[in-house]
């Protein structure tokens, strides 16, 4: 195993990794063939394309799997939503040791240029009609992804609210109860609408979303600039600047891993 590959996937990493991966056992009858190449090469392979941009077929020879296992590999992991599973299981071991702030979380959005066509892509109504995807994300008070999404860039960000707050797991706590509603919900005038702020304090959530005409942004940035934060730290992987791929599911993948290593580097820190 090179330096390489365990400096991608740390031990705590691939720890975390083997809980939610399925398992895969090859039995020729016959007998014979190459052995199947480690999940932990294909997984820091995957990382290393993540982080770099770089195409499948510029993966460098050094992780030992050829390119189209590696791709293989991560369609076959995505179809099994790893990445998910793995966000989520980091997302309980950074409650469970109380690195969660439920008390102010906060959401927005983020469009990105679509190189390819294909499913939730549209026509992105602030670059020039030019093809696009949203990226749709809910962060806690320190910056941390609960919850993501992508659509089409065409697509009303307040839309995306009730999907996002749904899509928040029952993450453990430090004591008490796992837990999945914010105590507070913070949003820019892009969610100012009425039957959103009457459906978060059905659902016990208390909100503070800008008023359009009435209220300058500004006045909530001391609380909304963590979830900026959080949408520069997803360009820093190169391979979310623009959507490459042109299967929905692939690119939610990659937004999940990056989602994963995000919360990581809170874990491991």
């Amino acid at each position: 195993m090179t330096d390489l590959v365990k400096r991608l996937t740390p031990e705590e990493l691939w720890t975390l990794f083997r809980q939610v991966v399925p398992s895969t056992q090859v039995v020729r009858p016959q007998g014979g063939g190459r052995r199947r190449a480690g999940d932990r090469e294909c997984l820091a392979a995957i990382i290393f394309v993540a982080t770099s941009g770089c195409t499948w077929r510029q993966l460098p020879p050094v992780f030992g799997p050829a390119w189209p296992t590696v791709y293989r590999r991560f369609a076959q992991w995505s179809r099994a939503r790893v990445w998910a599973r793995l966000h989520r299981i980091i997302l309980d071991e950074l409650g469970a040791e109380g690195e969660l702030d439920w008390s102010r979380c906060a959401i927005d959005s983020v469009s990105v240029r679509a190189t390819k066509r294909g499913p939730l892509t549209g026509p992105n109504p602030t670059g020039r009609g030019k093809n696009g995807s949203k990226i749709h994300l809910i962060t806690d008070r320190n910056g941390l992804p609960l919850s993501l999404g992508i659509s089409g860039a065409n697509m009303h960000d307040s839309q995306a609210l009730k999907p996002l707050v749904r899509g928040i797991p029952p993450i453990r706590s430090r004591c008490g109860p796992r837990r999945r509603r914010p105590a507070r919900l913070h949003a820019g005038k892009g969610y100012d609408y009425d039957h959103l702020r009457k459906w978060l304090r059905q659902h016990g959530i208390r909100h503070r979303i800008a008023r359009k005409g009435i209220e300058s942004s500004a006045r909530l940035g001391r609380h909304r600039w963590v979830v900026e934060r959080t949408v520069s730290w997803l360009a820093g992987c190169r391979r979310l600047h623009r959507r490459y791929e042109r299967t929905a599911e692939h690119f939610l993948a990659f937004v999940g891993l990056t989602a994963a290593l995000i919360g990581y580097r809170r874990l491991a820190r």
